[in-house]
């Protein structure tokens, strides 16, 4: 199973140049979705005024060598390890989810178009690292599924309770479950089972593909875009128009804001940490 191209075998009962036109429609279906998610949601067009916005009330101007810092930065935390999320639960899940995702996408894609039949054998390698990236998305997805997403201290809801949120998670799961019953039930010569399985693989990546518009596909696209700007604003001192993080006790802040001294004297008590005072428990 874990050493056997399944899209090879497929090959035999399916065109290549078929499966092959399958996985461009399905690039194509994301890239209108998000097209079309970015007009209705108009989310391109308030990530632009804000930026526009920030512009106009930064304090400084950041250049090119701080922008490009900012953005390895921006890969590292966010994009690479998922910093965003405090929960080491949720990030942990996230991800095996994502990394999953990525490896098992790409592992299709080569295999499909570089390897597609028994006459062009695979490495080993591409075959191991499918099955491999199905497992991972399997082990976070069903994590995030039946443990995070219902402790009360997260979402609290019910494993079977559906919404049309959730069409992304249940989409991306179910195609990599049925995707590892289809290669486990092909490579064992269980027909009738692996052509069932084949058909619930094929028809759940179209609904997670089909279905950009109505899920969280198009979030990862956006997520890194909203993370740099973040940064930008706090390098040029604009700050998405939020106050700073001032020390009450300094004479200058207090001549700024006069109340301060007025109603919590000139040298004001630690209030503490506020919301960080204890570890994360939701995300």
């Amino acid at each position: 199973m874990f050493m056997s191209n399944p899209f090879a075998e497929l090959s035999a009962q399916i065109p290549v140049a078929v499966m092959q036109g399958y996985i461009i429609l399905m690039v194509l279906l994301v890239v209108g979705g998000t097209m079309l998610d970015m007009m209705h949601k108009k989310s391109a067009q308030y990530f632009f005024e804000n930026a526009k916005k920030a512009k106009k009330s930064a304090k400084r101007s950041v250049g090119i060598g701080e922008k490009t810092s900012i953005a390895v930065k921006v890969l590292a935390n966010e994009v690479l390890t998922s910093g965003e999320f405090c929960n080491v639960r949720r990030r942990l899940s996230h991800l095996l989810t994502m990394y999953g995702f990525v490896i098992f996408v790409a592992t299709t894609a080569i295999m499909i178009f570089g390897y597609p039949t028994p006459a062009t054998p695979a490495p080993s390698i591409l075959p191991q690292l499918w099955h491999i990236g199905a497992i991972m998305l399997c082990l976070g997805g069903y994590w995030f599924w039946f443990f995070i997403r219902v402790d009360v201290s997260a979402e609290g809801l019910t494993w079977w309770r559906f919404e049309r949120a959730d069409l992304f998670i249940v989409s991306l799961l179910t195609t990599a479950t049925f995707a590892l019953a289809w290669s486990f039930t092909q490579s064992n010569g269980v027909a009738g089972w692996s052509t069932l399985f084949f058909v619930l693989f094929i028809i759940s990546s179209t609904t997670l593909f089909g279905s950009v518009l109505w899920s969280k596909f198009a979030h990862m696209f956006f997520k890194p875009a909203a993370a740099f700007q973040k940064r930008v604003t706090r390098a040029d001192g604009s700050r998405e128009n939020l106050p700073a993080e001032y020390d009450l006790t300094d004479p200058a802040v207090q001549a700024k804001f006069p109340d301060i001294p007025e109603y919590m004297g000139k040298n004001p008590a630690y209030m503490g940490h506020g919301i960080k005072r204890e570890s994360a428990d939701h995300y």
